[in-house]
């Protein structure tokens, strides 16, 4: 069933980027209702918005009804969830004091979903004590806020204030709106991206992992309610969103990180490419590069899944197996030798998923001895089922 978002729109020069937001809700299959403030259909008109939505768009209280419904009521009843992005310090201020004198406050007042704040003002308006006494007055009712940015404004002045990127707003509101919150009070631990071993101060080892898988598992635990810690390696992903991070670039920093939080957590997704192999002797100093060729010795890493198989106890531990020749088979022995719960399986020399792209096709195996196949879709969506397996029988 589709979720229903009701997006209030208050007048202020952000008003353009809100059209950003409800053309990504409904790219993700989310009906968006608008209601924009007088002042909003100054900077913008209520068509731009009709036409992205494909919904009509309220603005008078007071227009010629559309329906017998009385409006507010039914947007409020109808929402899931309710954003007014961007919201000035005149629409903050009025639901901080209880004013419902048109249909955006109005319909605030009368919902019972989530409500979430998207705060876009000029710095001192927001640093201003009263607006945040407001947000503060709203935080204590249970009301949400996306904080603005630091930036340039349009009036030319530089500070807090500035209106959060639209996908990190979309980001906020999809997780609310997740289906399914089976994951509530349980900790998740994520793994993702590479990890570097340095050869000297200026090289190193690496791999090709993006860390576009773990970041999708991470979002999808956290969008079911975990309280999510993902371990990353260098990535150029952004950090999502209320999620714990933690930065690391080798083997042994991200083998220490886990191991700290391996006994508190309850599900383990071990998604990154660790580096097997790092320099016997490291160089202190850059090498020179002479007239020959330069060789050096490798020696083993540490074999961190093998470590929390061995140490594993009531926690649920996934791995994973990017593979090149007997994709199954591989698999299995790893799935074994480690004592892993589940393995995900992916082919890394299929041309159109793994590395870089948006996409993937793996095989989940359980101990068990279960297959489930899952054929090139998003990344999410292997994140979504791979969840959806390992809750099945719990």
């Amino acid at each position: 069933m589709k979720k229903n978002l009701v997006l209030g729109v208050s007048g202020g020069i952000a008003v353009y980027k809100a059209l950003e937001i409800v053309s990504l809700l409904v790219k993700k299959n989310i009906n968006v209702d608008v209601i924009m403030t007088e002042s909003a259909t100054e900077f913008v008109t209520p068509l731009s918005f009709q036409s992205l939505s494909q919904n009509m768009v309220t603005c008078d209280m007071f227009s010629e009804p559309k329906a017998w419904e009385i409006q507010h009521i039914s947007l409020a009843t109808k929402a899931d969830v309710l954003l007014v992005a961007p919201a000035t310090a005149n629409i903050i201020g009025k639901v901080a004091n209880g004013i419902a004198d048109d249909m955006l406050s109005t319909t605030i007042m009368a919902t019972k979903a989530k409500v979430i704040f998207a705060p876009a003002m000029n710095t001192n308006m927001y640093e201003n004590p009263i607006v945040q006494g407001n947000i503060k007055k709203l935080k204590s009712f249970g009301y949400e806020f996306i904080d603005p940015i630091e930036g340039r404004m349009a009036c030319g002045t530089t500070g807090a204030g500035k209106f959060e990127d639209p996908k990190v707003i979309v980001d906020r509101v999809l997780m609310e709106l997740h289906e399914k919150k089976d994951l509530v009070g349980k900790n998740v631990l994520v793994t993702a991206g590479p990890t570097i071993a340095p050869i000297d101060p200026v090289r190193y080892i690496t791999n090709r992992s993006t860390g576009k898988m773990g970041y999708a598992i991470a979002k999808e635990a956290r969008d079911r309610g975990a309280n999510v810690t993902l371990v990353t390696g260098p990535t150029s992903l952004e950090a999502p969103k209320n999620i714990n991070v933690i930065k690391i670039s080798t083997n042994e920093e991200m083998k220490n990180e886990v191991l700290k939080l391996f006994d508190s957590s309850d599900i383990i997704v071990k998604s990154a490419a660790v580096a097997d192999f790092k320099p016997k002797a490291y160089s202190t100093q850059k090498i020179k590069k002479g007239d020959g060729g330069l060789s050096f010795d490798l020696i083993r890493d540490n074999d961190i899944l093998m470590e929390l198989g061995n140490r594993k106890e009531k926690q649920i531990l996934v791995g994973f197996a990017a593979e090149s020749e007997n994709l199954k088979a591989n698999a299995m022995t790893k799935l074994h030798k480690k004592k892993l719960d589940y393995i995900v399986a992916n082919d890394i020399t299929a041309s159109d998923t793994g590395f870089a792209s948006e996409d993937n096709r793996v095989i989940i195996l359980s101990k068990e001895g279960n297959e489930i196949y899952l054929d090139k879709m998003s990344k999410e969506k292997i994140a979504s089922n791979l969840f959806d397996i390992i809750l099945e029988k719990r």
